[in-house]
């Protein structure tokens, strides 16, 4: 499992890229997706997640939607247009900042 540390660093651009990807998910969706798709590597708390969700929601990148299912209510995020070019800025802004990271720590890709 990775810190917390690298985890809050890159939050915001793991749910953007996960609700790109998907047209709209709920948060306990989107924890349990990291999990699967890191092998358990990632796992993001409510308490983490949550604050993220409501953050992009007031820079106007995700929208929400209440959903009533049965007697849960269940809360989804979309991308808004704004959101959608976000996205891909922070995913770009990740990847090059991965390259500027392995050149500065001479890290050297070995392939199995």
């Amino acid at each position: 499992m990775y810190s917390s540390e690298l985890i809050k660093g890159t939050l915001k651009t793991i749910v953007l890229k996960l609700l790109s990807e998907n047209k709209e998910m709920y948060g306990y969706e989107i924890t349990q997706r990291v999990k699967e798709l890191t092998s358990n590597k990632i796992q993001i708390t409510e308490g983490a997640l949550y604050p993220t969700l409501h953050a992009l929601e007031s820079d106007g990148v995700v929208t929400t939607q209440i959903v009533n299912i049965g007697k849960r209510i269940r809360k989804y995020y979309t991308l808004t247009p704004k959101g959608k070019i976000n996205a891909v800025e922070k995913v770009n802004e990740f990847a090059d900042f991965i390259n500027t990271m392995k050149f500065l720590l001479d890290i050297k890709i070995q392939l199995a």
